[in-house]
């Protein structure tokens, strides 16, 4: 009897011990989903893109003009539907991802990945294949050097995502000001904070899954688990693509055949 206690607290704190263990396998392999979604939906973007750019779809993407400065392409209304689209395809998911099913979930996240690769179709017309993809890479790393940091850090991260919103909102209402003002020294400014922005959401995000997973224990196999993986390389997804669209304007060599 006199080891009753000791033995009670081995077994309680072995228990503790084999549940932070399956708790971590679990998040392990969620997030690996998670990225495995990203990646899919990133790949699947890139290809929709280049497609359009490279084949006879871009005449109705964007149709030649003739202008005072000569032939070139404009936005035809193909364009100006894509650009909009996948903005909808967000509110969706976002609203309805605890009521639509798994298989509806999955769907809207492709459309929206084919909708986001029809909308970034103009990049291969504005800026050169070369500097396209040497940008790309940068982001990549970029973004698995923050992505990392968020999962791995100890420091809580929260208040610096009310933060981030703010700042988020604020480029939005510049980069509108900045159509109309058309100032090169605005834009750059606009695309330092877009940069320095989106790598703190990553990073922010990244917690926020691993945290929100530690919250509910996601169970592996089941409807909320597979959608809301989805709905969370969602997030990430598009974190990274405006990361790279920030990167993009301040290191991208812009094209002269436009």
């Amino acid at each position: 009897m006199a080891y009753s206690p000791q033995y009670r607290t081995f077994t309680g704190a072995t228990r503790a011990a084999e549940t932070a263990a399956v708790l971590d396998a679990g998040l392990r392999a969620y997030m690996l989903r998670v990225y495995n979604w990203m990646a899919s939906g990133l790949v699947l973007t890139g290809l929709v893109a280049y497609a359009i750019s490279s084949t006879g779809l871009l005449d109705a993407f964007y149709p030649q003009v003739m202008t005072q400065r000569g032939l070139m392409r404009v936005p035809g209304a193909l364009a100006w539907i894509s650009m909009f689209a996948p903005l909808a395809f967000v509110l969706v998911l976002q609203f309805g991802v605890n009521k639509l099913s798994t298989t509806a979930v999955q769907g809207l996240y492709w459309a929206f990945c084919v909708a986001m690769g029809a909308s970034l179709t103009s990049i291969f017309l504005t800026y050169t294949h070369e500097s396209v993809a040497r940008v790309f890479f940068i982001t990549a790393a970029t973004f698995g050097a923050t992505s990392l940091y968020g999962y791995t850090t100890r420091s809580d991260l929260t208040k610096m995502g009310s933060f981030l919103m703010m700042g988020l909102f604020g480029i939005i209402i510049a980069s509108l000001v900045n159509i109309f003002v058309q100032s090169s020294a605005l834009q750059f400014g606009i695309s330092i904070l877009g940069v320095l922005i989106f790598v703190g959401l990553t990073a922010y995000d990244t917690q926020r899954i691993k945290s929100d997973f530690a919250t509910f224990a996601y169970a592996e196999g089941t409807d909320v688990a597979a959608k809301r993986s989805v709905y969370d390389s969602l997030q990430l997804l598009l974190n990274f693509i405006n990361l790279f669209m920030f990167l993009l304007q301040l290191m991208g060599n812009r094209s002269n055949n436009n």
